[in-house]
């Protein structure tokens, strides 16, 4: 599949020059080289094996949760407060990364990102305490937020006309990514001699293997649509330029206001899911290893759902009904889980996966709310730093009610009352507007 995505995105930069030169007076200066196969293949392997490190930090700490919790002496709202940490560093570290990038090239923050992962997840579970975890943790997220803000950008600069497809192939490896984690790291514990430090480190290793193709663009900082001549893949519209500051007063703008806030409340589900979802099977009488199963099979459902929905996406003026589709799954599992947790968990399991399929999609509306590189820099920033920001209280609520209730007959309250407004700004995200336009109140 990668290989069929990189012939394609190869022929469909051949082309853009032309436009670019037409559209763009500018864009003649330094015309383009076109860039070799073998870059184009380099650059989709690294943003799949990208992908694939933004989420097994989370995954793989959600599914030993209570082996951690033991390990460590933590609370239940300590824990609650530990499953917020991703959404906070990815509202404070995500609103960095276009300032990093113009400076220092996408390519070579992305490259920054993975040895932060990479040396986050290998050190926090030895540091002897919660303190010390918290930080490392801190570290390996500060890598994944930077890396989330700039996959819809590098897709916009790279892939100008396939942002459909290759925002489904990188949505997809991060599903693959999550799910694998969620479903290997209690077996791969076991086979590592029952210590969850070693559960957890060993997912270091997949973020060292995401760095190296990612080296061959550190220096590539051409903005878009101007080649290096050295191997940097160009193609983009002259004036989509990732490294150029855009003067789009991004506040204005309804729409994206309303992407952040449903960028943050599937980011609240999301991460409520990831973090807690292990924990509410195994109180329900399931095994560890089964509920690790049953979280894995959440997050898989993503792998084929977040390779078809962005194309899908893609074709649709408005993206309404499939915001409608996914949170009516989301509230469906969520009954599920309240009514019979133990009985029906295969079905829940399935149906909280399509709901969490909501990430992919806002993740698409992204590059397709914005007509310019410059003005997706800028989406992407406010988006997902502004919805990080509206996520963080949700998992730490969900550990507050969950000790102070004794159950989880309240958080799955609380988890129900936000999809609802999660379906309500979607669908004014969903329309067919730019964010360029509403700024200058056309």
């Amino acid at each position: 599949m990668m290989s069929v995505m990189a012939r394609q995105a190869t022929r469909t930069h051949l082309s853009p020059t032309t436009r670019a030169s037409a559209a763009d007076p500018d864009a003649g200066a330094g015309k383009p080289t076109p860039p070799r196969a073998w870059v184009t293949r380099l650059l989709v392997v690294g943003i799949v094996l990208a992908a694939m490190n933004l989420r097994p930090a989370i995954t793989s700490f959600g599914a030993l949760l209570e082996e951690v919790r033991d390990g460590l002496g933590m609370s239940g709202s300590v824990a609650g407060l530990l499953t917020s940490v991703p959404t906070l560093c990815f509202a404070v570290f995500g609103v960095m990364a276009p300032r990093l990038a113009r400076r220092f090239g996408p390519g070579a923050v992305v490259c920054a990102g993975m040895a932060a992962i990479a040396a986050g997840l290998l050190i926090r579970p030895y540091t002897g305490g919660t303190a010390g975890f918290l930080a490392f943790s801190a570290l390996a997220l500060m890598g994944i937020a930077v890396s989330n803000v700039l996959m819809p950008v590098i897709v916009k600069r790279y892939f100008p006309d396939r942002v459909g497809s290759m925002t489904g192939l990188y949505s997809m490896a991060l599903a693959l990514g999550t799910s694998v984690a969620a479903a290997a790291t209690v077996p791969v514990t076991r086979s590592l001699g029952g210590d969850w430090r070693s559960g957890l480190a060993v997912w270091a290793g997949l973020a060292v293997a995401a760095m190296v193709p990612w080296l061959a663009f550190v220096r590539d900082r051409a903005p878009a649509g101007h080649g290096s001549g050295g191997g940097s893949v160009a193609g983009a519209e002259g004036h989509a330029r990732v490294g150029q500051p855009s003067a789009v007063r991004i506040t204005r703008s309804r729409t994206a206001w309303a992407l952040a806030v449903f960028f943050g409340l599937q980011a609240t589900a999301a991460y409520i899911t990831m973090g807690w979802m292990a924990q509410i099977f195994r109180d329900a009488g399931v095994p560890a290893g089964r509920a690790g199963l049953l979280l894995a099979l959440t997050m898989v459902m993503g792998v084929p759902l977040s390779f078809v929905i962005p194309r899908v996406a893609a074709r649709l003026s408005h993206q309404g009904p499939i915001v409608v589709a996914l949170g009516v799954s989301g509230l469906a599992g969520y009954a599920g889980l309240y009514l019979a947790p133990a009985g029906g968990a295969w079905l829940w399991a399935v149906l909280l996966g399509i709901s969490n399929c909501a990430f992919p999609l806002a993740l698409t509306m992204v590059g397709m709310r914005a007509r310019t590189g410059a003005g997706v820099v800028q989406l992407s920033a406010f988006a997902q730093s502004t919805g990080y920001l509206v996520s963080i209280p949700g998992p730490l609520l969900v550990g507050v009610l969950y000790q102070h209730s004794g159950g989880w007959g309240l958080p799955l309250a609380l988890m129900t009352c936000l999809m609802v407004p999660q379906i309500a700004v979607g669908v004014l995200a969903g329309r067919d507007r730019t964010v360029e336009d509403e700024a200058a109140g056309r």
